[in-house]
């Protein structure tokens, strides 16, 4: 039971990382100030899937699972293509978008399971 809560977790975090690719990149600008909203949701959406692995197999292993899927997608995103396009470039908000995930999903699959800081 314990290998397919893990498995879930780890399918969680490539779509999170699938996602995050394409709609950390959304921007507007409000009176000349340019709001990455895309890159917002996805470090908010990231910090919430990997607090759910962790609630949902009782476990930190549920959010390592979910941030080391996130990971490894979003790395093979960083790379060109064969083509010679990226997916994730170079720029001020495409590192925000992996310094922030990086600091924001491993500080949360470090946090235990809420029910364990409850119990005496």
């Amino acid at each position: 039971m314990r290998a397919l809560g893990l498995t879930a977790c780890i399918l969680l975090g490539v779509i999170v990382g699938i996602v995050g690719a394409f709609v950390q990149a959304a921007r507007f600008l409000i009176g000349g100030v340019t709001v990455p909203w895309g890159l917002i949701l996805m470090v908010t959406f990231l910090l919430v899937a990997v607090r759910l692995g962790v609630e949902f197999t009782d476990t930190r292993w549920g959010g390592w699972c979910v941030f080391g899927a996130w990971v490894a997608v979003t790395i093979a995103f960083t790379a060109e293509r064969p083509s010679g396009a990226l997916v994730i470039s170079a720029g001020d908000r495409q590192m925000a978008y992996l310094l922030g995930g990086v600091i924001v999903g491993a500080a949360a699959a470090t946090v235990p399971p809420l029910a364990r800081l409850r119990r005496p």
